[in-house]
């Protein structure tokens, strides 16, 4: 623990500043802060004040000291010199950023003894109008708290919280407040910059540990919220989407903090009063719980944390129910199962009407059944849409005129009816605007619409015949709806928009098979890549449109006032061309018109430029496009298929909606039961008060908090000891790493000097006059030169190395060299590395040193 002595009373003397003091750099990378002392020190004693000339030097003296760790010369620098709110700003930066804790709470300890100059600690955000700073190393925002957020040091973070720090959440990017307003005409780029930092501050694992109530969703909210600024701010879309992608990793690591299904079960099914009224009020089926928490994510698009083994494990078990085992079955006994299902399914629904509460009614109500039935009834609409078609196709002349019969192809109307009574009651139970953010749900809208907009129409068309024939004056308007041949009917005759909107309609009931394709891995995998590849093509036709558009009405100018080119020159003809050709199969030779030549040549030159664009570039690069998505898509394929599964899983386990088209339009008794029930007896269902975790140590006063903010706390504690126990592994590995590559640098270094050694004594001495001691004395100042670099790395774990006079040991190794000009030669343990080379002087091994 740090202490700073307080000195008795503090003066200020204006006109006698200290200077900074030359040699102050030098004894602060000594760690001398007896130096550091005497030259800060004055005559009277008296504190001195800063010189604002010499700012920068004094804050490169503070900080050098606490980069060093120099706790001794920052305290003597603090008790020398009255820093200001600013220089202990920075300050505490450097601290935070080299992670000492102690250095931390001695500055924050000197803020609050520092008299008249005790700051509010929320004056650390407005540091992007000190121009002092411009040149410190830390981006403009960036507080001692933010950045200790972003580097996830808990204590540190624990320590500033406890001190009354706090990250505020900036405010919106369209925000026209006067703090606002001053910090971007004060300097935009800070001002910027300003908001990224401190969003990462607040995106921080140790921010949302430390000072959340509910850590998992405070991530979740914070990420949507970062998700929306990467669309307002694109110029910043990479940071936001990064600190978005941050706090969903954070979310799913506090999930895999759970060690048993007790608080799994409290953590996916409660969340807060404002997520739950996002969500709107949901209910599911007898046994089912309502996994709030779970839902929000998928509202959320939290893939990673939905598709975690905890999540998928849970649905799972919901999903197969007490059929436990459907999930180790094979597929071949499951496609059994289905077909089973798709037979009997008129059986099945009449004793679920009869019956509801019994074993069979039950079974129906599981959700992986209740999938199997309602596709067996969407598979027997499809059936019967062939069946219609076929029809129609054997009696093709009655259907080509007045005399066919309505109900002949109207079996399907049926199970349209049952199809819209469905959407009706989903409308009911999800709320209208959860009900059109699915996009199924907006193509069901659509197909409906128009089934039932082409039956009208069929149905206007037979009774205006009728009403009209029983007028004695419109007996052409009656003959026109009753016997007119198809060649004579208008264009917007409404049997001919009846049956294009039931061709089209037939079209996209097949595509609506799509939506069960999530059930399947491979399946569901595709589904998700022809979705996405439909929204390329989407974006990319907005392209083709701009480009198409102005080629076509180039084209088209060119051939309109030449009447000899029947094929160009009208805007139908020539757009039926232009389109035709994007897929060669249109003939070039339309543009040709020899007797013009000028407009032949324009013609010709921007077909060819066409061509070029539209054929060669713009569907290469839809090509491209596509085969990114799907790629993108492959690269994530396990995450894309659960989230689109539990999606799927989820719309099962609502209650209600048991009973399949089109026997859902048949009132039920249960229904009659439950609307007498609504009536008379309405009953509000108590959410579970669980008991307080023990594990917590919590008191009487703490007790009453409720068990899912218990258990939040709970996987935050252990997320914190997780990641402390990571550091210091981490930190341990480091240090062993660093331990290893120096004992391999000395090794390799010992054996190549041994072997320079034996290779030049065998070679050279015999030729020295010396012998051996003129070879030690070449040798010396060569291998001290050598050891001397050992030495001095900053990797070496032991003390510096000695240096007395010409004596030179390297603490380093297990041997050292010493090269004595002006004395005879210090030999250091010859026998010991060397052997078979005495001592020259004939004195052992020893290094000795004369004088």
């Amino acid at each position: 623990m740090l202490f700073i002595q307080q000195p008795d009373q503090w003066r200020e003397i204006v006109n006698k500043k200290l200077h900074f003091p030359p040699d102050l750099i030098a004894a602060i990378h000594e760690d001398n802060a007896a130096q550091v002392n005497r030259l800060l020190s004055a005559g009277d004693g008296i504190i001195r004040q800063l010189d604002d000339s010499e700012d920068r030097q004094w804050r490169e003296a503070l900080n050098l000291s606490i980069r060093l760790g120099n706790e001794a010369t920052m305290s003597t620098l603090l008790q020398g010199v009255k820093f200001d709110f600013r220089q202990i700003h920075e300050a505490l930066l450097v601290a935070v950023d080299t992670n000492q804790p102690r250095v931390v709470k001695c500055l924050l300890d000197r803020l609050d003894l520092e008299k008249g100059n005790k700051m509010d600690v929320r004056s650390f955000s407005l540091a992007i109008f000190d121009r002092s700073i411009d040149n410190s190393q830390f981006a403009p925002g960036v507080t001692p708290l933010t950045l200790a957020c972003q580097k996830d040091l808990f204590e540190i973070v624990t320590m500033l919280t406890q001190k009354g720090h706090d990250i505020p959440l900036p405010h919106d990017i369209s925000c026209t407040c006067l703090e606002c307003h001053n910090g971007r005409q004060y300097d935009l780029l800070k001002f910027s910059l300003s908001r990224i930092n401190t969003y990462r501050g607040i995106a921080s694992r140790a921010y949302l540990s430390v000072t959340s109530e509910d850590a998992m969703l405070d991530a979740f909210h914070l990420s949507r919220e970062l998700l929306k600024l990467s669309k307002k701010e694109p110029e910043f879309k990479p940071q936001y989407l990064s600190l978005d992608k941050l706090c969903q990793e954070f979310a799913v690591e506090l999930l895999s903090m759970c060690r048993n299904q007790s608080e799994v079960t409290t953590i996916l099914n409660n969340c807060d009063e404002d997520s739950e009224d996002e969500l709107g009020e949901q209910t599911f089926e007898e046994g089912i719980p309502n996994l709030a928490r779970l839902r929000l994510a998928v509202h959320y698009n939290q893939k990673q944390f939905v598709t975690h083994p905890i999540c998928q494990q849970v649905l799972s078990s919901i999903w197969c129910g007490n059929l436990s085992g459907w999930r180790g079955s094979t597929t071949a006994w499951k496609l059994l199962v289905s077909l089973g299902i798709f037979i009997a399914m008129p059986f099945l629904c009449l004793i679920y009407w009869v019956a509801p509460k019994s074993k069979i009614g039950k079974t129906l109500k599981v959700p992986v059944i209740k999938f199997l039935l309602h596709s067996a009834s969407y598979m027997w609409f499809i059936i019967t849409l062939l069946g219609e078609s076929i029809f129609m196709e054997i009696y093709r002349e009655d259907f080509a005129s007045r005399t066919q019969n309505i109900l002949h192809s109207s079996l399907h109307m049926v199970w349209v009816v049952g199809f819209f009574w469905f959407e009706c009651k989903e409308v009911w139970i999800e709320g209208l605007k959860s009900y059109f953010l699915d996009m199924w749900n907006i193509l069901d809208m659509m197909v409906l619409s128009m089934y039932l907009a082409s039956f009208a129409l069929r149905i206007l068309i037979v009774l205006k015949g009728y009403f009209l024939c029983q007028d004695p004056n419109a007996v052409h308007e009656c003959s026109y709806f009753t016997n007119t041949d198809r060649k004579d009917w208008r264009q917007e005759d409404p049997q001919l928009i009846s049956e294009v909107l039931f061709a089209v309609t037939s079209m996209l009931s097949f595509t609506r098979l799509a939506y069960i394709l999530p059930a399947h891995e491979s399946l569901g995998t595709l589904q998700i890549s022809i979705g996405k590849m439909i929204d390329d093509m989407m974006r990319f036709m907005f392209l083709l449109m701009i480009i198409g558009t102005a080629f076509l009405c180039g084209i088209n100018n060119v051939y309109v006032p030449y009447i000899v080119s029947p094929e160009l020159g009208r805007f139908n003809v020539t757009f039926n061309f232009l389109f035709w050709t994007m897929f060669g199969m249109a003939d070039p030779k339309f543009v040709d018109m020899p007797d013009y030549v000028l407009a032949e040549f324009i013609g010709r030159i921007l077909y060819g430029i066409f061509t070029l664009v539209i054929v060669i570039v713009l569907l290469n690069m839809l090509i491209a496009m596509i085969t990114n998505s799907f790629q993108k898509i492959e690269d994530d394929a396990d995450v894309e298929w659960k989230f689109a599964r539990s999606k799927l899983y989820l719309s099962y386990f609502r209650e209600g909606l048991t009973m399949p088209v089109p026997f859902n339009i048949i009132p039920s008794p249960k229904a009659f039961f439950y609307f007498l029930r609504i009536c008379c007896c309405y009953s509000n269902k108590k959410a579970p008060d669980y008991p307080p975790i023990q594990t917590l140590g919590l008191g009487e006063e703490q007790g009453r908090v409720p068990y899912r903010l218990q258990v939040v706390r709970v996987l935050v504690q252990r997320y914190i000891e997780a990641a402390r126990r990571e550091f210091e592994e981490t930190k341990n590995k480091d240090v062993g790493n660093r331990i290893t590559e120096l004992s391999k640098i000395v090794g390799r270094l010992h054996l190549e000097m041994k072997d320079l050694h034996q290779t030049i004594v065998q070679n050279e001495t015999r030729h020295h006059p010396f012998g051996s001691f003129g070879l030690n004395l070449f040798l010396c100042p060569l291998i001290s030169q050598h050891f001397f670099v050992v030495s001095i790395r900053k990797d070496c774990l032991g003390p510096p190395p000695l240096l007395c006079g010409s004596v030179q040991v390297s603490a380093c190794c297990t041997h050292a060299v010493c090269a004595c000009a002006g004395h005879s030669l210090c030999y250091h343990a010859a026998a010991t590395h060397y052997p078979g080379h005495p001592d020259p002087r004939g004195k052992g091994g020893d290094c000795e040193q004369d004088g």
